[in-house]
């Protein structure tokens, strides 16, 4: 049986509530966000086979519990409460936009608590509560211009907290995550499988736009939580690369083989065909229009040639982002 709030609930508002020991928690968090994280990046090109290797071999310690999706499937979970938290938090996402991947950890981290962590359902607050404390880690974590958690509350938030209240959250999601926050998601192989696929060519603009789309696409359905990051990664770069969809998928998907199972990436491609991604999906968080609605429903209106009118390339552009934050922390 998955661990109740209940233990926490009283604390979360109890004025002195181990402060100690969240200064020291915050202290930890100052090193996790700003410090290891950074020397283990130039322990290993980002790109290298062994750096891909070693991430496919971890990456399973940053996914949702095995039965979470069953529990979303046979409705021990309500489907609609997660849907409109997954709207908030977008809505979070275009209001200070911040980044794909800050958007794409925020559900991470949700998704994850959830799947080991029972909310009592008499209190919805809680909810609420639990997506801010996302939102701000993973703000935290990616992001350069940081709000105060409690500005994160935008106008249409149903309920509000004070700060202290979202920090000691942001401790029970540290905790029951592990400190496991620099999650393993399909931005950290996409690169890599786009050059696979493409012969070794770098991914154009364009292409690197698509892909962006198409993984944050994958975020509000729940039937893409049974792949791995990899897997999603691999899916997304041979459905934004190949022109061919018909004998092109086997072709690339071939190429792949030594770093993903055949059938769980063709299953997955199968699946964006039906969810019909390129389609229906939203423009990325990279240009995000200031409604939720906008982000998940108008891609309709992205052209999906392969000019490089898009932005560019995700890890150019948390390049950026580390540097900035070197330099404001000198």
């Amino acid at each position: 049986m998955a661990p109740t709030m209940d233990f926490v609930i009283s604390g979360l508002f109890c004025a002195e509530y181990n402060k100690s020991m969240l200064e020291n928690v915050y202290d930890d968090i100052h090193t996790l966000f700003h410090g290891d994280h950074q020397n283990n990046q130039q322990t290993m090109p980002f790109q290298s086979d062994d750096c891909v290797a070693l991430m496919i071999k971890k990456e399973c310690e940053y996914m949702c519990c095995d039965d979470y999706l069953e529990k979303l499937k046979n409705g021990e979970f309500d489907l609609g409460e997660r849907e409109q938290i997954l709207d908030w938090i977008c809505q979070v996402h275009s209001h200070f936009k911040f980044g794909p991947l800050c958007l794409y950890l925020s559900v991470n981290y949700l998704d994850r608590f959830l799947s080991v962590f029972e909310l009592p359902e008499e209190r919805a607050w809680t909810m609420q509560l639990l997506a801010i404390a996302c939102v701000s880690i993973a703000a935290k974590l990616e992001e350069v211009e940081v709000p105060l958690s409690e500005d994160l509350q935008i106008e249409g938030t149903q309920f509000e907290f004070e700060a202290s209240t979202i920090q000691r959250m942001e401790l029970v999601v540290l905790k029951t995550l592990n400190w496991r926050m620099h999650a393993i998601t399909p931005f950290s192989f996409i690169d890599y499988f786009i050059k696979k696929i493409n012969g070794d060519q770098i991914a154009s603009t364009s292409t690197m736009f698509k892909a962006t789309n198409l993984i944050i696409g994958t975020l509000k359905g729940i039937h893409f939580l049974e792949f791995k990051p990899s897997e999603i990664a691999a899916a997304v770069a041979i459905y934004a690369v190949v022109k061919n969809k018909t004998s092109g998928i086997e072709k690339a998907i071939s190429t792949l083989t030594q770093q993903v199972q055949k059938d769980k990436v063709k299953k997955c491609v199968d699946l964006m065909k039906e969810s019909s991604l390129l389609s229906d999906f939203g423009a990325s968080t990279l240009m995000v229009p200031p409604s939720p609605t906008g982000v998940w429903d108008v891609a309709s209106s992205i052209d999906m040639s392969d000019d490089d009118s898009g932005p560019s390339s995700l890890d150019d552009e948390l390049v950026t982002r580390r540097t900035k934050m070197d330099e404001m922390n000198e």
